[in-house]
C-alpha cells in the first residue's frame, strides 16, 4: 500500500472512533510520526510505498488511537507554548488554556529581578519550563507527590535546556519548600469534580492521570488547602497565579479572600470563561 492508501484507510478508521471530525488530522499526524517525516515531505510522497514495519506499527497506532488514546501519548510528545515536551500517561497533556496561566505567571515574574518561584502540581514541567526558558534569572522549586511526573518534567527541563534554575521536588503542595519564602507561586491543580468523571471525554477519564484531575466533590479540595498555604509561603508583595475550573471563579474569590490576599482578578480564556486567577500578598 501506498502512503495516499494508508492515509486514507486510517481516516476510515478514525472516523469510528471518539472524534470523527480530527480523523483525518489525527491519522496524518500518526502517519508524519511513523514515518519521521514533516508534512511537506508527505505531500511530495504519497504515492510511495509504505509497508514492512513502519506500515505494522502504523496499524497498531490507529488502533490506540480508535480506542480513545490521546495522540500524544501515542507519539510520546506535544507542543506547549512554542517548546517540545514528552509526555506519558503519568502526565497530563498540557492544554492550551494553560498559555493563559502561564502569560499571567509571565507578567507576574517580570515584577521582579531574580524572581524566587514555586509550581505546584508539575506533572510534565510545561509550566516551570516555559517560566525558566522566559525569565532567565528567575530560580524555581516545581513540586508534585508523583515521582513518575517529576522524572517526566526533569526530562523535558534538560530537553529544554532550562535544569539548572529548576529544583524538582518530591511533596505534597509546598511542603517540601516548607520555611522558604517566594515572589510568586504558580498553579494549575486538579479542579474537576470528582462528580463529573463520567462527562469527560474518553481520552480524560480512561487515559490522563485520574490523581492530577479530581479534587473532590466540588473540585476545590485542593485550593483549599493550597491558597492558605501559598499566604503564608509568599513574601510581602508577592503573588499567587492559579488556572481554575468552569464555574470556580466565586467559590476561588472567598477562598483568596479569607486568606486574606488583595488584589484578586480573574482573566478569562477565549470562551470567555474566567481561567486564571491571580492575587496578591500585601
Amino acid at each position: 500500500m501506498t502512503l495516499r492508501e494508508w492515509l486514507e484507510r486510517g481516516a476510515a478508521e478514525l472516523g469510528a472512533g471518539p472524534h470523527p471530525d480530527k480523523a483525518r488530522l489525527d491519522a496524518e499526524m500518526l502517519l508524519l510520526h511513523q514515518a519521521g517525516k514533516d508534512r511537506a515531505w508527505l505531500i511530495a510522497h504519497l504515492d510511495d510505498d509504505f509497508a514492512g514495519c513502519r506500515a505494522i506499527g502504523y496499524a497498531a497506532m490507529l488502533d490506540r488511537r480508535a480506542k480513545g488514546e490521546p495522540v500524544q501519548y501515542i507519539v510520546g510528545e506535544c507542543e506547549f507554548y512554542g517548546l517540545p515536551f514528552r509526555v506519558t500517561a503519568d502526565v497530563l497533556i498540557p492544554r492550551p488554556e494553560t498559555e493563559l496561566l502561564v502569560e499571567k505567571a509571565l507578567a507576574l515574574g517580570r515584577l521582579f529581578k531574580g524572581p524566587r518561584i514555586a509550581e505546584v502540581g508539575t506533572g510534565s514541567g510545561a509550566i516551570p519550563v516555559v517560566l525558566a526558558n522566559r525569565l532567565h534569572e528567575a530560580q524555581i522549586a516545581a513540586i508534585d507527590v508523583s515521582q513518575a511526573a517529576l522524572a517526566i518534567a526533569k526530562e523535558n527541563a534538560y530537553r529544554n535546556h532550562v535544569a539548572a534554575r529548576i529544583g524538582f521536588l518530591l511533596g505534597d503542595l509546598l511542603n517540601p519548600v516548607a520555611g522558604e519564602v517566594f515572589d510568586l507561586i504558580v498553579s494549575n491543580p486538579p479542579y474537576v469534580s470528582s462528580c463529573d468523571r463520567e462527562s469527560l471525554s474518553v481520552e480524560v477519564r480512561n487515559y490522563e492521570p485520574a490523581m492530577a484531575l479530581f479534587a473532590g466533590d466540588d473540585g476545590l479540595a485542593v485550593y483549599r488547602r493550597l491558597i492558605p498555604a501559598a499566604f503564608a509561603a509568599l513574601a510581602h508583595g508577592g503573588w499567587i497565579a492559579l488556572e481554575i475550573g468552569y464555574g470556580q471563579a466565586d467559590a476561588v474569590r472567598d477562598l483568596l479572600q479569607t486568606a486574606q490576599f488583595d488584589h484578586i482578578e480573574f482573566s478569562a480564556d477565549l470562551q470567555g470563561i474566567p481561567r486564571v486567577a491571580t492575587a496578591q500578598r500585601l
